[in-house]
């Protein structure tokens, strides 16, 4: 259980409900899979799928949460071609021309005789409660998919007051004085990844993948007026990742940490197994996020 990418989202009012309260709440939006004429369904699961009876899963202050997702898989490509064909044939056998209200309403009815035999894929999408941090973390690098997750939980507890998270300092603009001083600050290195823009032209931009980023190459971008979109941090020789200017977190490795959990203790389960990696993960991102925001200026009140 290692997220892989980070979406910050802030609780902007205490986090009331306990773990067997939240529990409750969820039940009425449990997974269901696609009907026949279904194009997608969302709901929730247990954590530890078919090994867990419970929606939730508590490991000390945190409360891991997870939703499924399935979705019909039927390209346009597919309807489009489907539709040139009923259309064709409508007009030979008619002769007449087809336009396009009618060519609207026969894509459409395509699109619905075809759905029922569309692959399904599933995805799922974890997220954990840390309510003495105010704070909601999402394993996605999607905005879309956060956002489909804070729905399906508003919807299960009734209201979920969130925000993003904003800092009192610009990241693009901290990040940026790193490059620039070939030092970052609060326990970040600066590792081989970054993305840097021109603020008066965004087309304008550089990409560095693995490649040494404290160079007088790069410093004379950044004297040109170049500005960081993203940059490959390491955190206290633990937390490798790509941290961007909207706060989204990408590209998350834990360094020596997967060695770590091995060799905590033997595990009879795979439940116990999700517990090890739950809690030592849960550990570092607080210390994580406590020096990211700080790095920044700290997190402005109320998100």
């Amino acid at each position: 259980m290692w997220f892989k990418n980070i979406r910050l989202v802030v609780l902007t009012e205490p986090f009331q409900l306990t773990p067997e309260q939240l529990e409750e709440n969820l039940v009425d939006n449990l997974f269901q899979p696609c009907s026949s004429y279904d194009k997608s369904s969302l709901g929730w699961i247990s954590p530890l799928g078919r090994d867990g009876e419970m929606l939730t899963h508590t490991v000390g202050k945190y409360t891991m949460i997870c939703a499924q997702e399935q979705e019909r898989l039927l390209p346009v490509s597919v309807v489009r071609d489907a539709t040139d064909e009923r259309v064709a044939e409508l007009e030979e056998r008619q002769a007449r021309k087809v336009y396009r209200k009618e060519r609207r309403q026969i894509q459409d009815e395509v699109y619905a005789s075809l759905l029922p035999q569309a692959f399904v894929r599933n995805q799922l999408l974890f997220a954990y409660l840390a309510p003495a941090e105010n704070l909601l973390i999402i394993d996605t690098p999607s905005a879309p998919r956060a956002e489909a997750l804070l729905n399906l939980l508003r919807d299960s507890l009734g209201s979920l007051p969130v925000a993003n998270p904003e800092v009192r300092r610009s990241p693009g603009d901290v990040m940026t004085r790193w490059l620039q001083e070939q030092k970052a600050t609060h326990k970040f290195t600066i590792e081989h990844d970054c993305e840097l823009y021109n603020p008066l032209d965004g087309s304008n931009v550089v990409r560095c993948k693995g490649q040494d980023l404290l160079t007088d190459e790069l410093r004379a971008m950044l004297a040109a007026d170049k500005r960081v979109k993203s940059l490959g941090v390491m955190w206290n020789n633990k937390v490798s990742c790509i941290v961007h200017d909207d706060l989204s977190i990408r590209r998350v490795r834990f360094e020596g940490m997967l060695e770590e959990s091995g060799d905590v203790a033997d595990v009879d389960s795979a439940a116990q197994q999700f517990d090890q990696e739950f809690a030592l993960m849960s550990l570092e991102l607080a210390g994580f996020f406590k020096d990211l925001f700080a790095a920044f200026g700290g997190l402005r009140k109320n998100g």
